[in-house]
């Protein structure tokens, strides 16, 4: 029989350390065992368990509507394919009215014409959906804590600075661009708009190295790190040494 494999990691960690790689030898270690032509394998590595900015996954339903011989697809783990219980068991029914049939390597047969396989696989979602909920609460309270105590507590880094070994260091050439932008705004009066236009036109680029608007000058400017503050979930925490104004 023709099978498809899946697999996917939700962290940039989880993707530095192969773990994808894992699941891949695994899944052709399965079909060749089981006599399963493995045509092909997608993967989606570091994206989270929602449907958002899951291109392998998008891409695997195409390949299957424009590919009607394929009548199983292979994942290592049922949580690869989704955590949230109801994320996971609307997947499973989309792949049934493709015929296509789902296979876990490390759980039980996952037939949902089975209610006692059918209530195991959804048992198995609320469990990987607790752990996700048990996982994201212990990584949250050790950040307030960290925050409470003046630390670095993760998310995206605000321009000016850089994250190294879980704490933020200063970006030099990107704090003179924030600097930049206090004084156009403080000494020389300019308007958000201006001051984005300016930048524009000097090729300054922005954190992500798009364009400059107004909106995103504004956020430079009500910015709490570059005087020292910062805000993690409510906790105001003073950044010794980080100060950039």
């Amino acid at each position: 029989m023709k099978a498809i494999g899946y697999c996917r990691v939700s962290t940039e960690n989880q993707k530095d350390e192969k773990t994808i790689q894992i699941q891949v030898e695994n899944i052709r270690a399965f079909a060749k065992n089981n006599d399963f032509e493995l045509v092909k394998t997608f993967q989606d590595e570091a994206v989270n368990g929602g449907l958002a900015n899951r291109p392998g996954l998008s891409k695997l339903f195409n390949f299957v509507e424009d590919n009607k011989g394929i009548e199983t697809l292979i994942v290592f783990k049922l949580d690869r394919l989704a955590r949230d219980l109801y994320l996971q068991e609307h997947l499973i029914r989309k792949f049934e009215e493709l015929n296509l049939k789902l296979i876990s390597i490390n759980e039980p047969d996952l037939d949902g014409k089975d209610p006692l396989r059918k209530a195991f696989r959804q048992f198995m979602g609320i469990v990987s959906e607790l752990e996700k909920a048990f996982i994201t609460m212990r990584l949250t309270s050790g950040r307030i804590s960290k925050a409470k105590k003046g630390g670095y507590a993760g998310g995206t880094t605000a321009l000016g600075y850089i994250a190294k070994n879980r704490e933020l260091e200063i970006n030099q050439e990107e704090a003179e661009i924030v600097r930049k932008i206090y004084y156009l705004k403080r000494y020389k009066k300019l308007s958000l708009g201006k001051i984005a236009k300016k930048l524009n036109e000097e090729g300054v680029p922005t954190k992500r190295g798009k364009k400059w608007y107004s909106a995103t000058v504004k956020l430079i400017l009500e910015r709490g790190i570059y005087r020292g503050n910062y805000n993690y979930k409510g906790y105001k925490s003073i950044k010794e040494g980080l100060r950039l104004l």
